[in-house]
């Protein structure tokens, strides 16, 4: 089978499965990454049958704990604010040597990829060169690694860089050199910032409902509800694994008009304590807020749509790395009608 259509082939793999169980302690229950859920996953190969999912959880790959990521049903993946992006694909342990075995002779048996590639794999894997009777004689000393593709960057150009053939790693062995897409802490740090949920972004405001002309409007955040999230994920095979945390910084507001003036003028309010801006409370209406914005025209009969993007610096510890190091910031927004309304006078 062609090195192309051996990556497409893992991309639908772990795209299609899902392993559903519990754990009595943690009651973790394990998805296919990408999706809403909570909890932990792994990446895994699987099968269908009668409409039910099952998993066979060879080497799985990488397993992503979400228990302390954000939840709820407008949580969304913050979006990096540079041209970075998480690695596309990446090579993680897969195989035992009996796995491996089975999954090759069921290929093999029903002669989809034909005679001749059949004949250069069982000369790779069985006749020893370079390997010999799938490296049985070296079972529970290492494993097999294989490329897996990162949930939802199946049809990106990078998810076909991943193109070795599946290769052999002893136990307390690095990958081979030239492989530079071979798991590490860093790595798993990267898969685990694609993971990160943050909570939808509505800002309290004040006037609430509908707000006048020309009369400023407070807006906060209550940081409570923004607390730093985290993902995990580690490759249990090789004992390592990273740990990325997001938090919240600011909050940017548009107003959704270009006839309108934002507090502070850049429109971007600063994390201060335990809130993102300041809550209006009796008292203040003669006070400049210190975020929030003033319409200078009415919205009609309708609204202006206010956007609020929250910025959330993100960092990352794991094995062998104590201090905290930087990940692009991610940012992750909510849009919510403001009703404003021309101030009525009335002449007596």
């Amino acid at each position: 089978m062609p090195a192309v259509t051996r990556v497409g082939a893992c991309a639908l793999l772990l795209v299609g499965v899902a392993v559903l169980g519990q754990s009595p302690a943690a009651r973790a229950t394990v998805v296919v990454p990408g999706t809403s859920a909570k909890n932990s996953e792994t990446q895994v190969g699987g099968g269908k049958d009668n409409d039910t999912l099952s998993s066979t959880a060879q080497g799985t790959g990488v397993v992503i704990d979400r228990t302390r990521n954000g939840s709820g049903p407008s949580a969304g993946p913050v979006t990096s604010q540079s041209s970075w992006t998480p690695p596309a694909c990446y090579y993680a342990p897969r195989y035992t040597p009996a796995q491996l075995q089975k999954e090759k002779e069921a290929t093999w048996g029903v002669d989809s990829t034909g005679p001749e590639w059949d004949a250069t794999q069982r000369d790779r894997y069985v006749e020893g060169h370079p390997y010999k009777d799938f490296n049985k004689d070296k079972a529970g000393k290492g494993y097999w690694w294989d490329s897996f593709v990162t949930p939802g960057r199946e049809g990106d150009p990078g998810a076909l860089d991943c193109d070795e053939e599946t290769f052999w790693v002893d136990t307390g062995d690095a990958p081979p050199p030239d492989i530079p897409q071979a798991v590490t802490p860093e790595m798993l740090a990267q898969l685990a910032y694609a993971e990160i949920r943050v909570p939808g972004t509505r800002v309290d405001l004040a006037p609430a409902n509908a707000t006048k002309v020309n009369l400023p409007t407070w807006a906060w955040l209550d940081a409570a509800q923004f607390k730093p999230v985290s993902v995990t994920a580690s490759v249990p095979q090789l004992d390592i694994s990273a740990t990325t945390t997001a938090e919240p910084v600011s909050v940017k507001i548009e107003p959704g008009t270009s006839d309108a003036r934002t507090y502070p003028a850049s429109g971007v309010c600063e994390m201060a304590g335990t809130h993102i801006g300041e809550p209006y409370a009796r008292g203040k209406a003669d006070r400049t807020p210190p975020c929030g914005v003033t319409y200078l025209r009415s919205s009609g009969g309708g609204a202006y749509r206010l956007r609020a993007t929250i910025t959330w610096k993100i960092h990352w510890t794991g094995t062998g790395v104590d201090t905290p190091q930087g990940l692009p910031d991610g940012a992750f927004g909510g849009e919510q009608e403001v009703v404003v309304q021309e101030i009525q006078s009335v002449n007596r």
